[in-house]
């Protein structure tokens, strides 16, 4: 494991960055190593994208729509009145916004040098990195409509909690000073989101549509190379990882598979657009619904880049309740899932 971090380290170059890399290393590994598995998991790869393929591309599209508009220019009146009424839009936004972790980060900075409470940006926070309109798509053809309409209730319930719990705490004396002193910067260029009012026929204006279009070429790469190493590595999981392995750690029914898969989501979880199809492969495999709706909300709560936005804007008691918020709210997300929809 060592020796690949370095070669896929060494192999990050412009443009490309580590995943290509990284499914062209595996595909090599496997010919060596597995040499009658590497068609049939090119073959599973290749079937699984071209079965998903409508997902991405109407996802691709209208994410590049919302971009193009400015349409996220409104995400900002819902961090405007009472507290408890921007707990619950802010919940409602980050469950829905088109933001990925990376492009949260200049926008909640804005909103805390605005003076917003930190219990209505950590609704934000905690809702925003576990759903938007592409990850939906992506998690109904990978798992199906109930577990995309049920992770995107997960994620305002999980947002609306974390946001009323860090009200009452903050209410009870907790949390004095929670915002650090140092102002951050943001990582993905993106505009402000307090840019003006959208502009909903952007194919008049040639910047719009350039950014139309960037941003649909941008999105398409991101997911299909996400895709392309999730699905090679659910065909490796299929072929090699033995079922009783995965029913002995998160199978069987109750409450300490969903616990435990919450616990192996959090490091183990690869990408808001991969996971979908390595849950399918685990839930295959012998986990329960319940447990997958687990590993995936805390799984994405604890991407590094959603950590990354947290630890660098708030102080260590902030950023562990954060932490601690979204484990309890993935175990009852996954306990009530999987009371819903025991099966599929």
């Amino acid at each position: 494991m060592t020796a690949l971090v370095a070669t896929l380290r060494r192999l990050e170059w412009p443009n490309i960055g580590r995943v290509w890399p990284a499914v062209l290393i595996i595909l090599a590994a496997v010919a060596l190593a597995d040499p009658a598995q590497f068609r049939p998991s090119v073959s599973f790869t290749l079937g699984a994208l071209a079965q998903t393929l409508p997902f991405i591309a109407f996802a691709v599209l209208a994410v590049a729509g919302l971009k193009a508009t400015g349409a996220d220019a409104l995400v900002a009146r819902a961090f405007v009145g009472r507290e408890t009424r921007m707990i619950v839009l802010a919940a409602l936004v980050g469950g829905l916004a088109p933001f990925c972790s990376c492009e949260v980060i200049p926008f909640v900075a804005a909103l805390l040098a605005l003076g917003t409470p930190v219990s209505a940006v950590m609704a934000f926070w905690l809702s925003s990195p576990l759903m938007d309109p592409a990850a939906f798509l992506i998690t109904a053809g990978a798992l199906g409509w109930p577990f995309a309409v049920g992770k995107t209730v997960a994620a305002v319930g999980v947002g609306l909690m974390g946001g009323f719990a860090v009200q009452a705490a903050m209410g009870a004396g907790l949390f004095a000073n929670p915002v650090r002193p140092r102002e951050a910067g943001g990582c993905c260029g993106a505009p402000s989101a307090f840019g003006g009012a959208p502009e909903w026929r952007f194919w008049g204006d040639a910047d719009r549509r350039r950014l139309f279009a960037s941003e649909a070429r941008d999105n398409a790469l991101f997911l299909l190379k996400w895709l392309t190493l999730a699905y090679l590595l659910e065909s490796l999981m299929l072929a090699w990882l033995p079922a009783e392995a995965i029913a002995g750690a998160v199978g069987g029914e109750g409450l300490l598979p969903i616990v435990v898969a919450a616990l192996v989501g959090a490091p183990a979880y690869l990408n808001g657009y991969a996971a979908p199809a390595l849950v399918a492969g685990l839930i295959e495999q012998g986990m329960t619904n319940g447990a997958g709706m687990a590993f995936m909300v805390a799984g994405a709560v604890s991407c590094i880049p959603a950590m990354t936005a947290v630890y660098a804007l708030v102080r260590r008691p902030v950023f562990a309740a954060y932490v601690g918020l979204g484990f309890a709210g993935a175990v009852l997300s996954g306990i009530v899932f999987g009371v819903l929809f025991p099966t599929l």
